[in-house]
């Protein structure tokens, strides 16, 4: 055999080696191909799953809220029973017109969430002469101030009184309303000694002025502390405190 011939053969071996890399090659190829498809079919089907649960949970959501405005117009359209308690604050109207002034009460409810409480908005310069009323009334005698709150509404600031008689063992409550520039409602601290700290806390976070008050000063933040932290037109004088 001639030296070409021999270098024929050796070659042989070679190139059947080289198809077989190149076959594997372009196996491994295919198979990281498909599990590429694989996984990006299984992503697309996981997003589109989430996506379905997203919409699904939005639905419902839009649902409940439609099915809550439907049951609200739909009590509201339907004629409420009078409460339990009306009958006791038409008798508080009454008195406190025939014993006060005629403008003294402006505006009479129900609070049906706090129990049917009987509620009568009180003009602030009828209120001191109202609470003495209040107390003294052999109809109503509330002996007992439960406690009492301000509020910022943002129109203007609250004052509201929870009273108890308990002799008669009916409650009734009392909102007096004040201006925000120079807000003021006279102290009770001398019917109801309740009323002393309370109006104390509520001077010092709403600046709400008790005149009359034995005591008017701050009575949890300092002295020298700079504005009323409850009002929501409070701007802290530091903000990092």
């Amino acid at each position: 055999m001639s030296d070409k011939d021999k270098d024929k053969d050796n070659q042989k071996p070679q190139i059947v080696t080289n198809s077989s890399e190149v076959l594997e090659v372009h196996t491994i190829e295919l198979e990281e191909k498909e599990v590429k498809l694989s996984d990006a079919a299984e992503s697309t089907a996981e997003a589109d799953a989430d996506g379905g649960k997203a919409q699904a949970a939005a639905e419902a959501r839009a649902n409940r809220a439609k099915a809550r405005s439907a049951k609200a117009a739909a009590e509201s359209a339907a004629p409420k029973e009078p409460s339990p308690n009306q009958p006791q604050l038409d008798r508080l109207v009454e008195i406190l017109k025939g014993a006060v002034n005629e403008q003294a009460v402006e505006e009479a409810y129900i609070n049906e969430i706090d129990g049917h409480r009987p509620f009568v908005v009180i003009r602030s310069e009828d209120w001191l002469q109202t609470a003495e009323v209040m107390l003294q009334h052999k109809e109503l005698q509330c002996t007992y101030l439960r406690n009492v709150t301000g509020l910022d509404t943002e129109a203007n600031l609250e004052v509201v009184y929870h009273l108890l008689s308990i002799p008669l063992r009916k409650e009734y409550g009392v909102k007096v309303r004040t201006d925000r520039t120079a807000p003021a409602v006279p102290s009770v601290a001398a019917i109801w000694p309740t009323a002393d700290w309370n109006e104390r806390e509520i001077y010092d976070l709403l600046g709400i002025d008790f005149p009359g008050h034995p005591n008017m000063t701050r009575i949890m933040m300092p002295d020298e502390w700079i504005g009323h932290p409850l009002r929501k037109d409070y701007e802290a004088y530091d903000p990092e405190v």
